[in-house]
């Protein structure tokens, strides 16, 4: 391979990763915890390195250069800038920022150099470094199917930056707008994230999935009083009301007051309040993103969009932008958050040493359907289970399908374990836990005996892209999952017109012919599935149809709560043993739970994963 590759590394906040970029294609990505096993791991991704080179046949010698994706001394000063604001407010928090700072971290390019020294034999390669926000804007558009575009990129904070708006074309990422710190709807989200009890930084995701079963009676007075939103889309916080400025926390008692009382604490059971102040946070999220598109429209004159930063995983703000029809078509990068800054960052490097787009004019991305993490081949798969005499069959890869559609069918929970591993925090059908949609229990089923997490987080479809006009209203095709829609009206069931119930009981109700994937408001966080992208996953999805008539599954990340995806056969067996999963499949090879050696391990393992 020749000696135009470029590394890209995110690292020392949240979700660390690595990404190899040969020219404009990309060859590897992956995040540090598929492999480290510590859930949005933040240390150096040594090992994520060493995938991406085994992966290319490379080593460290054969890398024309690193591209780290922020700067770490501008956001230096952006930390001491803000203690020096609010001083002598937060000093014990900067107490314990400073020392990383003042050693390793704002000097990040030997820390980098050091990270990689054990890696092979030579000199490190030439590190260069791009700002936060340039990494996510690159990360959105040159992977993106579009010769030209705007990008908005928004979250909480990279250097000083926390919402931006990009021209792309060509190979060419334009900044043309910026909002800075600590003005940022990241931020604000995380604020009522932590406020209901969740994990900032990772629980954004369960506050949207709550914000369904509440109503939005808090949003006026969040305009009022915490966000002033201007008819572009930009915004200012009141910051009298958070707490982020001056300490670890993000919320105080000026908080408390305004929200009827404390802060609920994790794990207590989640009242109405929690509900509605989802609802309502959710509500505002999605008019400043829907103002910032109008703007984007408006500013570059671009019939395309494309969108990254954490805030762009708030799929259904981005639902609604599609559904606004502001733009013509809308692109999101499956790894919108901090791990996506690795690949922006190689291909922002890429493109300015010359790297073209290639993919450009097939009328598809760059991102391989987003299956970009290690694989394993049914050799390998069979050498695992030969050491550990496991019982198993092995069909001929054709007949696979059908005998796990027919499993599906019978009311099994799949775990499903194919080819490389995905980028970013979805499953696509590569590691995934799968049930048969109709079935009114399976929601709740999967989420308390097999993921064990809360009973109302909903579960996301699967659909043959060929057939996903027929179950749901879509635009366009949301390959990423990133994409939420309504349930068509043709599946939906006239008993829910009369659904009165509240909160969380609502989740009792049957609101279509595909229950198990369809959300308390009707929506459903879609991915539409071709055969191009993922050909093993759409020959079951195909088999599935034609055993039951549907062709939609859940589809649900092969994991528990507090724990990464699964990245290995043995990870992938561990998990299906601990749970009520019934059949795995790994590869062709098929395992029941019912034929396996007892499982017996020491102590309870539920309680050596962090809750999430």
């Amino acid at each position: 391979m020749s000696n135009d590759l470029v590394l890209g590394i995110s690292a020392f906040y949240h979700d660390s990763a690595a990404a190899l970029v040969h020219g404009g294609h990309i060859v590897a990505a992956a995040q540090e915890e598929r492999f480290s096993r510590r859930r949005h791991d933040s240390a150096f991704p040594v090992r994520a390195v060493e995938y991406c080179l085994r992966e290319a046949g490379a080593d460290l010698g054969d890398i024309a250069a690193v591209a780290y994706y922020e700067d770490a001394k501008l956001k230096f000063r952006r930390v001491v800038g803000t203690y020096l604001a609010t001083a002598p407010h937060g000093f014990a928090s900067f107490r314990e920022t400073l020392p990383p700072w003042l050693s390793w971290k704002r000097d990040i390019h030997r820390t980098v150099r050091h990270g990689l020294a054990g890696l092979g034999d030579g000199p490190v390669p030439e590190i260069v470094t791009r700002r936060h926000h340039e990494s996510h804007a690159a990360s959105a558009f040159l992977p993106s199917p579009y010769e030209s575009a705007a990008v908005l990129c928004v979250d909480g904070v990279g250097e000083w930056a926390t919402t931006t708006l990009w021209r792309g074309r060509g190979t060419a990422v334009t900044p043309l707008a910026e909002l800075r710190f600590p003005h940022s709807l990241g931020l604000l989200y995380s604020a009522f994230t932590y406020f209901c009890g969740f994990k900032v930084d990772s629980g954004e995701y369960k506050l949207m999935g709550l914000a369904p079963y509440g109503t939005p009676r808090y949003a006026g007075l969040i305009r009022e009083r915490l966000i002033d939103i201007k008819p572009d889309g930009s915004f200012r916080l009141d910051m009298a009301y958070f707490a982020y400025l001056r300490g670890q926390v993000m919320t105080g008692r000026a908080f408390e007051k305004l929200f009827d009382g404390p802060r609920r604490r994790p794990e207590s059971p989640l009242t109405e309040r929690e509900c509605d102040l989802a609802a309502s946070v959710q509500e505002v999220t999605e008019e400043v993103m829907i103002k910032l598109a109008r703007s984007a429209r408006e500013r570059t004159g671009e019939r395309r969009l494309c969108l990254a930063g954490g805030v762009a995983l708030n799929c259904v703000a981005n639902g609604r932008i599609i559904e606004e029809r502001i733009f013509d078509e809308v692109w999101v990068q499956p790894a919108a958050g901090d791990a996506g800054g690795a690949l922006g960052a190689a291909l922002s490097v890429a493109a300015a040493r010359g790297a073209g787009r290639p993919h450009l004019g097939s009328g598809r991305d760059a991102m391989a359907g987003s299956l970009l993490g290690p694989g394993y081949g049914d050799e390998e798969i069979a050498a695992f289970l030969r050491s550990r005499s496991l019982p198993h069959t092995a069909p001929a890869p054709d007949d696979v399908a059908q005998a796990v559609a027919k499993r599906l069918a019978e009311g099994a929970v799949v775990g499903w374990f194919q080819g490389r591993t995905e980028f970013g925090p979805r499953a696509l059908g590569a590691r995934s836990l799968l049930g048969d949609p109709r079935d009114p229990g399976m929601q709740s089923a999967m989420n308390l005996k097999i993921k064990f997490r809360e009973s109302f987080r909903p579960f996301a479809p699967s659909v043959l892209a060929e057939d996903a006009k027929d179950y749901f209203a879509l635009r366009q095709e949301s390959p990423y999952m990133l994409v939420v829609g309504q349930i068509a009206d043709s599946q939906r069931l006239t008993a829910a017109d009369a659904d009165d119930a509240t909160g969380l009981d609502r989740l009792k109700t049957l609101r279509s012919t595909i229950p198990a994937v369809t959300h308390v408001d009707c929506s459903a966080r879609v991915q539409t599935v071709t055969e191009e992208a993922n050909a093993p996953y759409h020959r079951l999805l195909t088999a599935f149809k034609e055993t039951t008539g549907c062709p939609v599954l859940i589809n649900t990340s092969f994991n528990v709560r507090g724990e990464p995806i699964v990245n290995t056969p043995e990870e992938a067996y561990t998990c299906f043993m601990r749970t009520g999963i019934d059949l795995l499949v790994l590869g062709n090879h098929l395992l029941e739970k019912s034929e396996q050696p007892r499982w017996e391990e020491e102590g309870d393992w539920r309680e050596t994963i962090p809750l999430d």
